[in-house]
């Protein structure tokens, strides 16, 4: 953004405004930072570090560190203006206590403080101070060094002024409270690399570093180019229409407005909404002026050149994103965002102040750069005509019935429970393990869906080719949810899909072909938590007599034998140790799994659908921008990659069958 011209306020105690008290968040944390859990913990972080963001933001920091410390703490450091140390009038405290001890106090709240903020509730770091068993905070500031020490949320000295020094900044150190965070306190640092990687992109000219004492591990971003440079990221491995990356940054009025683009050869959109830093993945008014201004300028430019016949329908927003990966970043004083979560942006006059910029600056782009221009119009003239085709292909579908319920597919072995809560769907890899699927399972609850051979790879398919693959509209029918405009995930007919394949090479691919399915057409069964992987186990241990024990890996294996060899000796047993460990151990036999059409009804119901005995993994997504680079990258067009993919990670496959 750029610096104001005219000198800014004093950053002091007048800045700091109070609105409540901070007695509830050790009571009530989750509606502070979302939860106890991986999430939350990582939450205090950021809630940190956006503060130091904010500093960059308003042009007064350069800098951001962190390092997790070796003793489970985790420092956060800026080169910023520093938190006022001085007392206030209000409440008779310092500017620093009363931040660290007082819920919405913070120079966010129209003190004069920022300008634009991302973190705009005020209560991050008294949340981060009352949910830490030890936080000490460290500030640079007017020629001095000022320390205080908290635990858990209480100040344990007054503010200590310290020797003297030539920097400015913030420094907090703190420790995570274990009887809150009862899961774990341990911090990631994969978890910090990406935050602070992120951070450089949307905040042009800052440079994150991060360092991991209990490892040695480290890492520093900078990105002259801010969110151009986030789009070629996101376009790695991608085959790009073109390697330019069309950019504005323009402020209009007290908003800034920054947009970076460019076209792939992927048939899916990749747009990224950011206000003041904070995602907003249900996007908001930014987006639509976005969206409004891209389908206008593109088809007045068709049609000018006559790209688009006269009796051709205009192209649909739709076309005009296909292969579309754009981040629009607007900073902004007062941001309104619907609902605690930020997940979309409200302000009104945020659309027409990003449609005014991108349609002015698009307009110039492609007179500029007609042979561009032509590509992307070429380009979403195929998703149209694929589109028409796709519609054809749905509603010839639709109107024979197939992808209604009523019309179940014939190889679908129903649950006789109609309650969704209640029911499993089982997709089974070939027809001899749907067969034993079929006789094994509890057919009150478990319903069965076999595959046959590998599904339709559909990072390579429009839909009209995804609606002309039986094994996908089979899955489609027997869900129940239809799908794109049609898709509805409250209709879904089991709140359990577990996939379940062989533990080989082609029932891993199968598994992530129908993965690959999940995320691009039906992300929300994978959001609502329904979508599983299934555990088959890899070996089956006898002994003598009818004692059976199942393990599910090498280790495990290994781990069962150490326990019998051991217990035959506790019991006097003669152990000969030239025999070899499956003697010792006292197995008669060691049977090693190649599929599931190798067990029978009662074995795969004992160690594969069984509740009781079952091991499921249920699909999630953590990092939706990671996930869709590695679904890019093993299932896109692009070979070359996926070849440096197979031959970086060879080496680390442990018995593969062929």
């Amino acid at each position: 953004m750029a610096k104001d011209t005219t000198k800014h306020k004093e950053y002091d105690s007048q800045q700091i405004q109070v609105l409540e008290g901070l007695e509830p968040v050790r009571k009530r944390p989750g509606m502070y930072i979302g939860g106890t859990g991986r999430d939350g913990l990582h939450h205090l972080i950021k809630e940190i570090a956006d503060n130091s963001v904010d500093e960059a933001i308003a042009g007064h920091a350069t800098d951001l560190w962190v390092n997790m410390l070796a003793d489970g703490g985790i420092t956060i450091r800026d080169n910023g203006r520093g938190i006022p140390v001085d007392k206030m009038a209000k409440t008779g405290k310092s500017a620093l206590e009363t931040v660290l001890t007082v819920l919405h106090a913070g120079g966010k709240f129209g003190g004069g403080g920022y300008k634009v903020s991302s973190g705009l509730h005020g209560v991050g770091i008294s949340v981060v101070n009352a949910l830490s068993t030890k936080l000490v905070a460290e500030i640079h500031k007017d020629g001095f060094i000022y320390t205080q020490e908290y635990e858990r949320g209480v100040p344990l000295t007054p503010i200590q002024k310290g020797a003297a020094t030539k920097d400015s900044g913030t420094t907090i150190t703190f420790y995570p409270d274990d009887t809150i965070f009862k899961e774990s306190v341990e911090l990631e640092y994969e978890w910090v690399v990406d935050y602070l990687r992120h951070q450089a992109y949307l905040t042009k000219g800052l440079r994150t570093h991060i360092k991991d004492e209990r490892t040695g591990a480290r890492y520093g971003f900078f990105f002259e180019g801010g969110i151009q440079s986030y789009v070629k990221h996101l376009n790695l491995g991608k085959d790009v229409i073109d390697d330019d990356v069309f950019y504005v940054d323009k402020n209009v009025d007290d908003v800034q407005v920054e947009i970076a683009m460019q076209y792939a050869e992927t048939y899916t959109e990749t747009v990224k909404a950011f206000a003041n830093n904070v995602y907003n993945p249900d996007g908001g008014t930014h987006l639509t002026g976005f969206r409004s201004a891209l389908t206008r300028i593109i088809n007045d430019y068709a049609r000018k050149n006559s790209l688009l016949k006269e009796k051709e329908e205009n192209l649909s927003g739709e076309d005009t994103r296909e292969g579309l990966t754009a981040v629009i970043l607007v900073k902004m004083p007062d941001p309104q965002f619907e609902g605690q979560t930020k997940n979309k942006l409200g302000n009104p006059e945020i659309r027409s102040y990003v449609e005014q910029v991108l349609a002015e600056y698009l307009s110039y782009y492609l007179e500029e750069h007609p042979a561009i221009a032509k590509k992307i119009i070429g380009k979403s003239l195929l998703a149209a005509r694929a589109r028409k085709a796709a519609r054809a292909a749905r509603d010839n579908i639709i109107r024979k019935g197939v992808l209604e319920g009523s019309g179940l597919p014939g190889k679908l072995a129903d649950c006789s429970s109609r309650n969704p809560a209640d029911s499993e769907l089982y997709i089974v890899e070939g027809d001899s393990a749907g067969g034993s699927a079929k006789s094994g399972r509890d057919s009150k609850t478990q319903a069965i869906l076999p595959l046959r051979g590998k599904v339709l790879n559909v990072e390579r398919a429009r839909l009209d080719k995804l609606l002309a693959n039986n094994e996908i509209t089979n899955l489609i029918k027997a869900l129940g949810v239809g799908i794109e405009d049609s898709f509805d995930v409250s209709l879904l007919r089991y709140h359990r899909i577990v996939i379940m394949t062989d533990a080989d090479v082609d029932g891993s691919h199968i598994s992530t072909l129908l993965l690959t399915f999940f995320f691009r057409h039906m992300q929300a069964v994978i959001d609502g938590g329904y979508l599983y992987l299934a555990k088959p186990p890899l070996f089956l241990l006898k002994s003598s007599g009818t004692k059976r024990q199942y393990a599910y890996s090498d280790d495990e294996r290994d781990q069962i034998m150490d326990d019998m060899i051991a217990e035959r000796k506790e019991r006097g047993t003669a152990v000969n140790k030239d025999d070899d460990r499956r003697k010792q151990a006292g197995l008669s036999d060691i049977q090693r799994y190649k599929g599931l059409g190798e067990m029978d009804a009662e074995q795969l119901w004992e160690t594969t659908m069984n509740p009781e005995n079952r091991v499921l993994i249920q699909v999630r997504i953590d990092d939706a921008e990671k996930a869709d680079a590695i679904f890019n990258k093993l299932m896109g067009a692009e070979v070359e990659p996926r070849k440096n993919f197979i031959q970086t990670h060879a080496k680390f496959v442990k018995d593969l069958d062929v």
